[in-house]
């Protein structure tokens, strides 16, 4: 059996069964270089040094399908290689080889990098611009900064979901779109419900926003689609999930053209004005950062991004967690400190 009859076998057995459709998708899309690069050897035959060879050529220039120059990223070729590793875990356990020649192979490397953020007065000053946009793309960005919520989760979000009393929001799905497919909707990526609570400033926005969204309904009259969702189209469908990200990236560049183009703001000044432009999953970032600069404890993080071990929490914000240790040295350093000028006081 070659490696393309085993990966044949391999989608049919296990990955239809067990995989999510966008997770589908993409192997299959980095299957497209796989396959012609390793498909013709026998299953038997995979050595270390076919894989490293293979991964040595996705770092050549030409490579790229994008046209630009240079080869694939080391993260796209550890996507690679974990999915190779993954199938040929999959024959080991079948009994189809020996070994797993992946794990004999030193993985690419990726050098880790902070997760893009806005700090405390970034978001204050994002808070104070969308006072003044439509109330369903701010109630969507509030929600994000104070939720932590992925793109899917939020766009999935029903009214049964908000416990306006309790001030909760129960988080278990998500919303989902891939070519040649009608949106719909999954579990969760790790298919565990988890219950948040938001301030009630958060509450009281939610209850305007659904007095607004009733007024459309009356609108739209037998157009509107009966559904409960919270974000919804111009008929009551699902919203597309990529709308929101499109609407925060025009309306960072909007208002940073606004303040360029604005005469009364000196020159030397407005860049004080503009605001970074970090995509929307930057504000899941954005506010586990924010809580972990308020030293809330990693789990309590960790359990409102929804992660399904602490130790990814940790791995992507070291950054943060690494401030945060340092504060908490500095404090320790001023309060013993503060002890000794006492004590030289006495």
């Amino acid at each position: 059996m070659t490696f393309e009859e085993f990966i044949q076998k391999w989608f049919t057995d296990y990955a239809n069964v067990n995989l999510q459709p966008k997770t589908l998708l993409e192997y299959k899309r980095l299957l497209e270089r796989i396959s012609p690069a390793l498909g013709h050897i026998r299953l038997i035959y995979i050595q270390p040094t076919h894989l490293t060879a293979f991964y040595n050529n996705l770092r050549e220039d030409g490579i790229r399908q994008d046209g630009k120059q240079g080869g694939l990223s080391e993260k796209t070729i550890l996507h690679h290689h974990r999915l190779i590793s993954s199938i040929l875990t999959s024959a080991l356990q079948w009994g189809f080889i020996l070994n797993n020649p992946a794990l004999r192979v030193k993985a690419p490397k990726i050098a880790k990098k902070e997760a893009r953020h806005y700090n405390i007065e970034e978001v204050e000053y994002i808070l104070n611009l969308i006072e003044h946009e439509p109330i369903k793309y701010r109630t969507m960005v509030i929600l994000a900064i104070y939720g932590g919520m992925r793109e899917g989760e939020l766009t999935a979000l029903t009214w049964s979901d908000i416990e306006f009393d309790k001030c909760l929001i129960r988080i278990d799905k998500s919303l989902q779109h891939l070519p040649g497919r009608e949106t719909f909707v999954k579990s969760t990526k790790t298919e565990n419900t988890r219950v948040i609570s938001i301030p009630p400033s958060v509450i009281e926005l939610l209850k305007e926003y659904k007095k607004w969204q009733n007024a459309e309904k009356l609108s739209q009259g037998n157009l509107w689609n009966k559904t409960d969702c919270l974000f919804t189209g111009v008929n009551g469908g699902h919203i597309f999930p990529s709308t929101i990200s499109k609407w925060f990236l025009k309306f960072i560049r909007r208002h940073n053209q606004s303040i360029m183009g604005d005469n009364t703001i000196r020159e030397e000044d407005k860049e004080l004005y503009l605001i970074r432009e970090v995509n929307f999953h930057g504000l899941r970032h954005t506010s586990a950062t924010l809580l972990i600069s308020q030293n809330v404890d990693v789990s309590t993080v960790s359990k409102r991004l929804g992660h399904a071990r602490t130790s990814t929490t940790m791995d992507i914000y070291s950054h943060s967690l690494q401030k945060s240790d340092t504060a908490a040295a500095d404090k320790l350093e001023n309060l013993f400190n503060k002890s000794n000028k006492n004590k030289e006081q006495r």
